[in-house]
């Protein structure tokens, strides 16, 4: 199991909120455990499942235009 956090920034957007939201909701589909915060998103599964994951989270939010996307992953059992 690896765990990934994840922050997405749309760029030259005034809806960034509803990029962040359409993207999210992509997650849903993956089959892939995930608790949304205030400022990142954490993603727990097999390794097959959060890079999925992270590829579909990507995809779906540079459909709306320019986007940044920081990730930090780790496959240590505590985090």
């Amino acid at each position: 199991m690896i765990h990934a956090e994840v922050a997405l920034y749309p760029l030259k957007t005034s809806h960034a909120s509803e990029v962040i939201n359409n993207s999210i909701e992509a997650l849903r589909n993956q089959g892939v455990q995930f608790s949304v915060g205030s400022m990142d998103t954490h993603i727990h599964g097999s390794e097959e499942q959060v890079w999925n994951s992270l590829r579909s989270l990507f995809s779906t939010a540079q459909n709306s235009g320019e986007v940044s996307m920081v990730v930090t992953i780790t496959n240590a059992a505590d985090y």
